[in-house]
């Protein structure tokens, strides 16, 4: 079973809300996930209405059966300080380094360098393991970046290749990739069931196989209920029955039936088209032999509520059992 969960998605279609939802399915009957933000957005920390996460894994929630969820938000530069200690045995220096501006200087002209220390953290705690042999954690959820930088973010061998073919840098990169493009992990794509999130997904997912990444699952996010069946939905295209729609108002004592009808019938015949729209986008993903998790359209915000409501949601859906 996968343990590093990276969930990636166009912009828009609530990543990070799927992330944390993710976090909080699988942290159940007693176990623990960790919840990586990469990105410096404090997204994290906003769902779970909690104060700003500091660079250090801080426990965020509670899920049901007694499981715990973890939160760390990743900082390039105190992580490329962690990196010097461990490899170089800086230590004060490091901090110097960092006075300097020396550390800010080396992850923005080194952009590889900065997705190492980023996914390094990640795979870190991923393979992480405590005085039993236990790992730390059963589950490391990552929130990624969006889908149109998931592959170069996450094939950091070949960023870094320019950087250093040796020596410490190198064998992280290496000892990082190894983790990506085993089993262990699962690039799962975020999207809404609307033409330009599905087929940036589609795109991602063919870059993602081409650079030999394990691709996971769809996540369909802000799903809307289904409110006709089939036969109305055929009757809501004919604009031939308003006459009958007028008469069923009349008869269930609807005052202003006839001037009713019109406005009834023309926003069911969009409801209509956006059902056939959301239908073929469905084939589109199921053409494409990936499981696929649906997750409902919250109409009344979202709150901490709401989270575990979509936690739940992915729980019914067998995602614990299921999740490669």
């Amino acid at each position: 079973m996968s343990r590093l969960q990276v969930v990636s998605g166009k912009g828009g279609t609530g990543k990070t809300t799927v992330a944390a939802a993710l976090a909080l399915a699988l942290a159940t009957e007693g176990k623990r996930t960790l919840l990586v933000e990469v990105e410096g957005r404090q997204g994290i920390a906003q769902l779970f209405e909690t104060e700003a996460l500091p660079y250090e894994e801080r426990k965020i929630a509670v899920a049901p059966g007694g499981g715990e969820v973890y939160a760390l938000a990743i900082d390039p530069e105190l992580a490329l300080l962690d990196y010097l200690q461990m490899f170089y045995k800086l230590g004060g220096a490091g901090r110097a380094l960092k006075k300097l501006g020396a550390i800010d200087f080396a992850t923005t002209i080194a952009p590889g360098l900065r997705d190492v220390l980023l996914t390094g953290k990640a795979c870190e705690a991923v393979r992480r393991k405590d005085k039993k042999g236990n790992y730390a954690y059963d589950h490391v959820v990552m929130d990624a970046p969006p889908t149109g930088r998931i592959t170069r973010f996450l094939n950091v061998n070949d960023e870094v290749a320019g950087l250093a073919r040796i020596g410490p840098i190198h064998n992280q990169a290496q000892a990082v990739m190894r983790v990506l493009k085993s089993p262990e992990t699962a690039v799962h794509l975020v999207t809404l069931l609307e033409e330009m999130p599905v087929q940036e997904t589609l795109d991602g997912v063919a870059e993602l196989r081409a650079a030999n990444l394990p691709v996971g699952r769809f996540m369909v996010n802000m799903v809307r209920p289904a409110l006709l069946g089939e036969d109305a939905l055929a009757m809501a295209r004919e604009k031939s029955v308003r006459p009958a729609v007028a008469e069923a108002l009349a008869a269930a004592g609807v005052g202003s039936a006839k001037r009713l009808a019109g406005p009834l019938i023309t926003q069911a015949g969009e409801y209509a088209e956006r059902y056939a729209l959301e239908r073929a986008q469905r084939e589109l993903l199921a053409d494409a032999g990936l499981a696929r998790h649906e997750l409902p359209l919250l109409t009344e915000g979202l709150d901490l509520s709401g989270l575990y409501r979509l936690a739940e949601e992915l729980r019914q859906q067998g995602i614990q059992g299921t999740l490669r």
